[in-house]
């Protein structure tokens, strides 16, 4: 092509290909066996510039090139590099590929669980570890020179999300910063911030992937493209894509019933001609079964591929449909390697642990290539499936949505089963940005020509809807940023109070918040010029109209006022009723989905609190555990009691009585129908009105009658006009006070959370106290309360067992609430221990109240602490079997391992936080932590 270029151009190309052989990007580029794309030679110039980089990409687009040129520009220059990431098998990961790359000397390991060379040249580490760093002035840091922050997007997470900010805003400004990211639709507003906190900051967005995405629909035996390709619009790289017309006619069918009940008078001959019309169309359009889909993706070569379940139980059952429908999809020679690599990966399991974790069931699925892969499984499990599904010895995997969070897994073709998923609180559909990290591990780059996202047809599915995920390819990022009594300690004793607010101030959250200002203040200037409108339409030539629409409005509210006072207080005597019940107590349910008899199990009155207290809120008064006359055992709540209840009758519960047991709910159901089956309760009888009575209702009512107004021919006009004006004026009043409300509203936080350390002597000025440096020590959500719990000496005189059991209740939180039993916990010392902490924090959140620091809006404070890992810890702490204890605790080895890993990362913290002098809690905390790191904790690299 040189002879195509003039002598000046060829000069000009001689003359950039000399000055790029001068650069540390020209050795760098010879490492990799294919050429960098545009914005990866974008943001290596950037970096080498000295300039910081945000680069937001797709998934699989190769983001980690530039992280990596980091590396390299730090090995050159003889500086450090600092290597990030939100989770720790990605820590794992990308410490092995740098290893590879430069050798183990030279590259370090630092995470919750394993501490490798941490004083090498390269450090992978996860975000909060950097975090504690910084906080605590390590010597780690002198020499740092880069740091990369690998999905930097985790910022939005809602429980972590803040640990990002922090190190954005406290790493030294000599530290070059290089933010990877997913496509976020607001990578400029994410930039223009960097720029303000760290200086000279590029922002690469790369749009394209780089494997083409194909999007389909799989419905019975017939796949449809979801979109149809239009040449006249450049085919597929159209701009414009509509929606597969044969899909569109599909939907409309098959979501219209084709039988009408009106015809039942047109005789049995019509009724079955219908039926048959239904059973042909149903014939043609089905949601295929697991089994089936693999076998169709096999053999149209579009494995492997990863099936999305967004539950974990559904998971492990589409592996057995797939092995009792006997798909095999390995040969001979790949079982033998299968097996061959699992033994070699599990050897360290002790064999009696085998049979416990299904390790034969999860054997012969893994030979057949298939497999489960979810947060319920043995980390080690885990890792097997990923690196057998990477080197393509497995080939299907059923997955929950957790495997799409950065893990490189990459496949041919993912399926997506459904479109909605259960959210923590409901099932709702999923996000274009969940669809689209979901999508984006198909099409494997180098391998595959193009990848194949397919969607399980389901009665009900929009393709419409289907599209507008597929062609949203961007979401917001949001800051989750938020002050925590760690952080305050922390940063009062490096930079005092105003400085600290300072910096506070300059976070993500703020700058977010400030410029959602500027948009408000112009829709207040708007809604004031049409409050001007609407006055003058209300205008009456009577008399003053403003002042009649009050009266009315304040007629109104004191009707609606009387109204709320009678439903609380018979809300308030429903609660008192429900105080008085005792297990044994035979009430009538009123309403609600377990409405009849019932006999009351446990009252459900949370200990040590009072109607007063916030906590009571949380739990919304008394909730019995009731079983009903139709055997079930459910915790209910004061909805499900509009009026008082008493007692009927009185039953004997037997000692011997489980409500987990059938046979046990069973029988006592029965003698509870027949105890008290006969009896008909009494109907409550409603009360005379308050408002009937109430005499600032009638002066009002008075005052409206003797108005000038009320007597306008165009009264209900006027009245319109003055809704109007009330109901824009309430707006208006609102947004002003959103204004207000995002002003500062992080240094304000910040304000409470130091107002309550000083009152509780964690801090004097800006002086850190002595329990403040405990605090400073202390990291997770229940921070506070573990600080007043080595004040008060609660854990002193515990054994290692029972620390580690208190502890847990530091980490824990239930996937889902389960209110049929209390949990089992350890008895003496620990019982106790468990309900002095439970105590100390219903102090703590009675003082949150106080200060203003709410968790459920700001996200600030102290949750309950929950017991429900308490009696496993300790079990296992006692040297318990891993069968014995997974059975008591009916929980996954995954999640076992898990939070026995968090207990132990916290343990360590209070082994370094708690007194040297006088105390038995740093000894007895490290030998918690040996005698819970053994078996499966152990041997699990991942946690």
């Amino acid at each position: 092509m040189t002879e195509d270029l003039t002598p000046a151009e060829a000069y000009a190309a001689a003359r950039a290909r000399n000055a790029e052989q001068r650069t540390a990007l020209a050795p760098f580029r010879e490492l990799y066996d294919f050429g960098l794309d545009p914005f990866q030679i974008e943001a290596c110039q950037a970096l080498e510039a000295g300039k910081g980089v945000l680069v937001a990409a797709p998934t699989g687009s190769g983001k980690t090139i530039v992280g990596e040129f980091a590396v390299h520009l730090a090995l050159t220059q003889g500086r450090k590099c600092f290597y990030t990431t939100p989770i720790k098998a990605l820590s794992n990961q990308k410490y092995a590929d740098l290893v590879k790359r430069y050798g183990a000397d030279k590259v370090g390991l630092l995470t919750g669980d394993n501490s490798v060379n941490g004083d090498a040249p390269i450090v992978v580490m996860t975000t909060e570890v950097l975090r504690n760093m910084l906080y605590a002035g390590s010597q780690a840091l002198s020499g740092l020179g880069y740091v990369v922050m690998d999905e930097v997007h985790y910022l939005s997470d809602r429980f972590r999300g803040a640990v990002w900010e922090e190190v954005i805003i406290h790493l030294p400004e000599s530290v070059t910063l290089v933010s990877l990211s997913a496509t976020v639709s607001n990578a400029e507003e994410f930039g223009d911030w960097l720029d303000t906190v760290r200086g000279d900051t590029e922002v690469i967005v790369s749009e394209s992937r780089p494997v083409p995405l194909w999007q389909h629909v799989l419905a019975g035996r017939r796949m449809y493209d979801l979109f149809e390709e239009e040449t006249d619009h450049g085919g597929r790289g159209a701009s414009r894509r509509e929606v597969n017309p044969d899909l569109l006619r599909l939907a409309r069918t098959e979501n219209t019933r084709t039988y009408n009940p009106r015809d039942r008078r047109r005789g049995k001959m019509v009724r079955e001609a219908d039926r048959e019309r239904e059973r042909r169309q149903r014939s043609r359009i089905w949601t295929p079964g697991r089994p089936e889909v693999i076998e169709r993706l096999d053999a149209e070569g579009l494995l492997p591929a990863i099936t999305f379940i967004f539950s974990r139980a559904g998971c492990e059952a589409a592996v057995q449909q797939c092995l009792y429908a006997g798909l095999r999809l390995n040969d001979d020679e790949a079982r033998l390697r299968v097996r061959e690599i699992v033994e070699e990966r599990t050897a360290a399991i002790p064999t009696e642990d085998l049979h416990v974790l299904g390790y034969y069931e999860w054997l012969e699925a893994l030979e057949r290539g298939i497999a489960a892969h979810h947060a319920g499984m043995l980390p080690t499990f885990k890792e097997v499936v990923e690196e057998l599904f990477v080197r393509g010895l497995v080939k299907a995997v059923f997955a929950t949505e957790t495997l799409a969070l950065g893990i490189n897994m990459p496949a041919r073709t993912v399926i997506l089963e459904k479109l909605v998923k259960w959210n923590g609180e409901q099932h709702a559909d999923i996000t274009p940005g969940e669809y689209t990290q979901l999508t984006g591990r198909a099409g494997r780059r180098g391998i595959d020509v193009e990848g194949h996202a397919v969607v399980l047809w389901q009665r009900g599915l929009d393709p419409g809807h289907l599209a507008g995920l597929a062609g949203t390819r961007t979401y917001p990022l949001r800051s989750s940023f938020k002050p925590s009594y760690n952080m305050a300690v922390n940063l009062v004793d490096q930079f005092g109070r105003h400085r600290s607010r300072e910096l506070l101030e300059t976070s993500f959250a703020q700058f977010q918040a400030d410029r959602s200002v500027v948009g408000i203040s112009r829709q207040v200037q708007r809604n004031e010029e049409g409050l001007q409108g609407y006055r003058e339409g209300m205008t009456c030539h009577l008399g003053d109209f403003e002042e009649y629409a009050r009266l009315r409005r304040d007629l109104k509210d004191r009707e609606t006022e009387l109204a709320r006072q009678g439903a609380a207080q018979r809300r308030a005597q429903a609660a008192s009723s429900l105080e008085k019940l005792k297990p044994g107590d035979v009430i009538h349910v009123p309403t609600g989905k377990f409405a009849g008899l019932a006999l009351v199990l446990d009252p459900g009155i949370p200990a040590g609190r009072t109607n007063g207290h916030r906590g009571f809120e949380h739990h919304d008064g008394p909730r019995p555990l009731v079983l009903t006359a139709e055997r079930q055992v459910k915790r209910l709540a004061s909805i499900d009691f509009p009026v008082p209840v008493e007692a009927l009758e009185r039953m004997r519960i037997p000692k011997s009585f489980n409500p987990r047991s059938p046979q046990s709910r069973r029988d006592l159901a029965s003698a509870l129908r027949s105890k008290a089956g006969h009896i008909n309760p009494e109907r409550h009888r409603r009360q005379r009105a308050a408002a009937a009575d109430d005499r600032e209702i009638a002066r009002l009512r008075t005052e409206i009658r003797a108005h000038p107004c009320h007597g306008c021919d165009e009264r209900e006009d006027h009245a319109r006009w003055a809704e109007r004006y009330h109901r824009l004026q309430r707006d208006t009043q609102q947004l002003e006070r959103r204004i207000e409300g995002r002003t500062n509203t992080i240094a304000r936080t910040f304000d409470r959370i130091v107002a309550l350390l000083t009152e509780l002597d964690y801090l004097r000025g800006d002086e850190v106290t002595d329990n403040g440096k405990r605090l400073a020590r202390l990291y997770g959500e229940l921070d506070l309360l573990a600080s007043e719990c080595l004040r008060d000496r609660v854990w002193e005189g515990l054994n290692p067992a029972e620390l580690a059991a208190c502890v847990s209740a530091l980490v824990f939180e239930a996937r889902q609430a389960d209110d049929a039993v209390a949990p089992k916990l350890p008895t003496g010392n620990a019982k106790a221990a468990l309900g002095e902490m439970v105590r100390i924090w219903g102090r703590l959140d009675a003082l949150e109240e106080e200060f203003r620091i709410n968790q459920a809006e700001g996200g600030v404070g102290q949750r309950e602490p929950d017991l429900g890992f308490a009696w496993a810890a300790y079990q296992w702490a006692s040297e318990k079997s891993l069968d014995e204890v997974l059975r008591e605790a009916e929980m996954p080895a995954g999640d076992f391992v898990r939070w026995c890993k968090q207990v132990i990362d916290v343990l360590g913290q209070i082994a370094a936080a708690a007194p040297k002098e006088n105390s038995t809690v740093a000894k007895n905390a490290r030998k918690a932590v040996d005698a819970l790191l053994r078996g499966v904790v152990a041997y699990s690299s991942v946690g």
